[in-house]
């Protein structure tokens, strides 16, 4: 019988796993190389990028008072530039060329139309007749007035008959001698003619208010064919096309004996003795902008303020048209479609912390800036206030004496600090 080896089994505990000493002192050192390699990295980041100060340009924060303008390009126009259109579909006959003085009232174009000639002449005519029309009815008036009249004339003519015989009736009644039955005759005689009279009256009266009132009404007819008959003849006046003011035809938009159609434009005139800048506004100065702002114009030796007194209200290529009107008496030695610089004066902030205008703000956005301090530029953060031509407003982030680098910190590639070697 063979027994089981059971009984000479006994357990062996595992040894405990023990980390090599070595490897742990491996990735000790390991990981203090990186925060080395970390911190000698920031080091050289914050020291390597550096800059020479003859390339840049370092300005300091002043107080003093912003002027908000905005430079734009002007062109001189005539203030007063009308355009003259067709009244009617008509042929043109032109009495004046491009170039040419006028004067106020003076016949630049001639047109025909045989359709408002032909209109006049109706008119005309149907005035005349509704004239003559008025005449008669007068002439009739005057006829039915004369006839009521001779009725209640003819009335009162037999009242008064009857009254009389009415009168030598009742004294011979009252003798005796005139039977009572003729008395009561004459008596209903009398009221009889009495009654007529009064009623041809009252006739009379208003056969005067009917026929008053139908002349009226002719007189009226005939008065809205005057105004018929001034319209058209408003209408024919209308095609002699005239001057409106003293100034010079411009340009002609159509040639001689040309048939053109309703309000087609002919030409237009120019008043070179008022003349105002039309200035182009770049479309970011629109929600500044407001009726009444100063403007200053200078081309050459010539210098004038004016004032803004109209904005359109239509963007076009990213710009806004405004005109510029002159204060007092108008420069001499303008010309018209002369272009000239002009300078608007948006508004005013004083007390408040300025700098050159550079480059700095369109490379970093407006929200950060170089600062110096102890020879390094240190990057941060701002808020613009606005900006003008020439100096920029700084809202936060800097005090008065600071220096800010203006030109040259795009090269910084938006290192936190520049060493600015001199």
């Amino acid at each position: 019988m063979i027994r089981e080896p059971s009984a000479q089994d006994r357990p062996i505990t595992p040894a405990r796993a023990r980390f090599p000493l070595r490897i742990a002192a491996g990735v000790a050192g390991a990981m203090a190389l990186v925060v080395l390699a970390a911190w000698l990295f920031s080091g050289w980041r914050n020291s390597a990028v550096a800059a020479n100060a003859s390339r840049l340009r370092i300005a300091p924060v002043t107080q003093g008072t912003l002027v908000r303008d905005a430079s734009v390009n002007g062109r001189v126009v005539a203030a007063v530039s009308p355009t003259l259109y067709a009244p009617a579909p008509a042929t043109v006959s032109l009495k004046v060329n491009a170039g040419d003085t006028v004067k106020k009232g003076q016949v630049l174009a001639q047109l025909e139309s045989p359709e408002l000639a032909n209109a006049l002449r109706r008119e005309q005519s149907t005035y005349e007749e509704l004239k003559s029309e008025v005449a008669r009815q007068e002439v009739l008036a005057q006829k039915a007035k004369l006839t009521a009249q001779r009725e209640a004339d003819q009335a009162e003519i037999e009242r008064a008959a009857a009254q009389r015989v009415f009168e030598r009736i009742e004294k011979a009644g009252g003798l005796g001698v005139v039977p009572r039955n003729d008395f009561e005759k004459a008596q209903d005689a009398l009221r009889s003619a009495e009654i007529r009279g009064r009623h041809a009256i009252e006739a009379a009266k208003l056969e005067g208010s009917d026929i008053d009132l139908q002349l009226r009404s002719r007189r009226e007819q005939l008065t809205r064919q005057r105004l018929s008959l001034d319209e058209a003849k408003r209408r024919v006046d209308e095609l002699s096309v005239r001057a409106p003011m003293d100034g010079l035809v411009g340009s002609l938009s159509v040639v001689d004996r040309t048939v053109v159609p309703a309000n087609a434009p002919l030409m237009t005139l120019v008043d070179l003795t008022r003349l105002e800048v039309e200035v182009e506004i770049p479309e970011s100065y629109v929600r500044d902008l407001g009726l009444g702002m100063k403007s200053e114009i200078a081309a050459g030796d010539i210098k004038a303020v004016g004032k803004l007194v109209a904005i359109s209200p239509e963007v076009v290529r990213n710009q806004v048209l405004g005109r510029v009107r002159f204060e007092g008496a108008q420069p001499a030695g303008l010309r018209q479609s002369q272009r000239v610089p002009a300078r608007l004066l948006i508004d005013e902030r004083p007390n408040a912390l300025i700098v050159p205008r550079g480059p700095f703000v369109e490379a970093h956005g407006g929200k950060y800036a170089y600062v110096m301090e102890d020879g390094f530029a240190v990057r941060k953060p701002i808020r613009i206030g606005g900006t003008s031509v020439a100096s920029v407003q700084i809202a936060e982030g800097v005090k008065e004496g600071d220096r800010v680098v203006i030109a040259g910190s795009e090269e910084f590639e938006n290192a936190p600090r520049v060493k600015i070697n001199e």
